[in-house]
């Protein structure tokens, strides 16, 4: 939105374009059903890239007429806003230091939920005896008879989400003070901050 073509012919032609003709390009959207592309196939066959100057780029990419993309006056601010979640968690008394989260391990009363996805979780290690719910599943998992809900509520055990960095488990752990989890919480920094500490972990990742 509000865009730079000049910018854009700049990051296209002075430095993306540069790369060797076989580095993979893998898009971030679907388009039009395909996965990967090249540097070479991008400069043969991409009708945007057959230009001659950047005025000529300019121009065609004013000649489309392209509208804004949808909600981006929400997105962009909200996105700008995400790397301050885990202050804000942390403020509120719903974040665990990885230390503190460490002195909880084999804990009865504690449940620690893992909501990084199983490739993560096999290149990294986990905390042992977490539990491990994808972030993705989360509003499921928390809703009334989800399977976390229903396991605070059977057990009285408190949720501890983590994830890589904090950043999922910050929303995680709003989602589900929302949803009434009233005693979960986060542990800032994620398994990241978890392994600098020292914490144990479980899995191929875990520490030698």
């Amino acid at each position: 939105q509000n865009g730079d073509a000049r910018a854009q012919y700049e990051s296209l032609f002075g430095k993306l374009l540069r790369l060797p003709d076989e580095t993979l390009v893998f898009p971030a959207h679907d388009y039009k059903g395909d996965t990967v592309s090249t540097i070479g196939e991008e400069k043969r066959y991409n009708p945007r890239l057959q230009v001659k100057s950047v005025d000529d780029y300019v121009a065609l990419m004013g000649s489309l007429n392209l509208p804004n993309p949808k909600m981006m006056d929400v997105a962009v601010p909200s996105n700008m806003r995400i790397g301050l979640a885990q202050a804000e968690i942390a403020r509120r008394g719903w974040a665990l230091d990885a230390a503190a989260a460490i002195a909880l391990i084999g804990r009865a009363d504690v449940a620690f939920v893992d909501l990084r996805e199983t490739g993560e979780r096999l290149k990294h290690g986990s905390i042992p005896g977490a539990l491990h719910a994808p972030y993705g599943d989360l509003q499921d998992n928390i809703r009334a008879g989800g399977m976390l809900r229903e396991l605070a509520r059977v057990t009285d055990k408190r949720i501890v989400f983590y994830c890589a960095f904090g950043e999922r488990s910050a929303m995680a752990v709003q989602a589900a003070q929302d949803a009434g989890l009233l005693s979960a919480l986060h542990v800032e920094g994620g398994i990241d901050a978890w392994k600098k500490a020292q914490g144990p972990l479980a899995g191929h990742g875990a520490n030698p």
